[in-house]
């Protein structure tokens, strides 16, 4: 049986949330709000630590819902979540994380966590970006630099730099043992062989030659570029700090979050994207905003979601307030991204392949064990 969007309007303040859980996903906020109240919270798992700003414009919102944000990176999330529901644990209501390849394959494919596109906002994403699970923003994991130190632009123009004698251990990264993001940048990086093999020999003259226990140029990068003593770092603050201290006069460059450009005010930071590189600065990357399976307050988990994929106004309007920053690009085709963005179309990243990482992080992920 399924109701109408009229009978619900007028049946939900009389549903308990688990007679409406067959009608919430047609349902508008305005329609969720009743049932939302009577669950009186939310939990949010965030793999950004701005789900406290998120927090704050939600309860001003909607007086009376308590959101709960934990600020849990993405391998953290897929870890706990798998481990909380083997246990019979279902306390999280709302994941908003990356690194998809392994999204889909261990939580998605196992019925851990379900997708869910609010109806106000489906006419003004992309079909691709809808399924299997509704993106919420593309974020990066791209070059950046100190643009104090080099008021002239990037220093770097081209991947196999890092691997010179110059750059030796003046590169940086956030371990990819901890952030999947980072491992799902190298196992792109290994995808593109010609464009690495063109790249290496624009850059030294000369075509590249393959350890032969490797498969092709972009696998023999990141060994070349760990044997050139690529520094490992425990989070993106330690990383951010290193590179774009303002009084630094010969600072490291790093694989990090183009939209941590938007602390720089705050914090005292030069960081800048490195666009102009060859064959590309990095990777793009969807977040996704996903249901929990046996989400507790299905309702309200409902409404955050539709809440932060921001109102019909230009910027996103408070939902989408800690996202509209430069870096950062919605997927919404109504809200315009801070005009302090490299524009999307112009970003030199490659857009991941979750399907072709899934099927080759493995094999990186044992090859970084190896150079550790």
């Amino acid at each position: 049986m399924c109701l109408p969007a009229t009978a619900i309007a007028q049946d939900v303040t009389t549903m308990t949330p688990e007679e409406a859980l067959p009608y919430l996903d047609a349902m508008t906020a305005e329609e969720l709000l009743p049932l939302a109240l009577k669950e009186g919270q939310v939990t949010v798992f965030s793999l950004s630590s701005r789900i406290a700003r998120v927090e704050a414009a939600f309860e001003a919102a909607y007086p009376g819902i308590d959101l709960i944000g934990v600020d849990l990176s993405s391998v953290k999330q897929i870890a706990r979540i798998k481990a909380e529901q083997d246990a019979g644990v279902f306390a999280v209501d709302v994941l908003y994380l990356a690194d998809t390849p392994v999204v889909y394959s261990e939580l998605l494919a196992q019925g851990r966590i379900h997708n869910y596109l609010p109806p106000r906002v489906a006419a003004d994403i992309a079909d691709e970006l809808k399924s299997p699970l509704t993106a919420h923003r593309l974020s990066t994991k791209v070059l950046m630099y100190n643009e104090a130190a080099y008021p002239d632009g990037s220093p770097i123009s081209n991947l196999w730099q890092l691997t010179t004698p110059d750059w030796r251990g003046k590169v940086l990264m956030v371990d990819p043992g901890q952030r999947g993001e980072l491992l799902d940048l190298l196992t792109e990086i290994s995808l593109h062989p010609d464009e690495m093999a063109a790249a290496y020999e624009k850059q030294f003259g000369s075509p590249i030659a393959v350890d032969s226990d490797l498969q092709g140029a972009g696998e023999q990068f990141i060994r070349d570029l760990f044997e050139n003593d690529l520094i490992l770092v425990a989070n993106s603050d330690v990383l951010n700090e290193s590179v774009g201290d303002k009084a630094a006069t010969n600072p490291p460059v790093a694989f990090g979050t183009y939209s941590d450009r938007r602390d720089n005010e705050d914090e005292g930071w030069a960081l800048q994207v490195a666009n102009d590189v060859e064959p590309a600065n990095g990777i793009l990357f969807p977040a996704v905003l996903t249901l929990a399976n046996k989400a507790p307050n299905p309702a309200a988990a409902r409404l955050v979601i539709d809440f932060m994929f921001g109102d019909d106004s230009p910027t996103g309007g408070p939902g989408f307030a800690p996202f509209n920053v430069p870096g950062d690009y919605a997927t919404r085709s109504t809200i315009t991204d801070d005009p302090d963005s490299v524009p999307l179309a112009e970003l030199n990243a490659w857009t991941i392949n979750p399907a072709a990482i899934a099927a080759a992080r493995g094999r990186i992920a044992d090859l970084i064990i190896t150079l550790q």
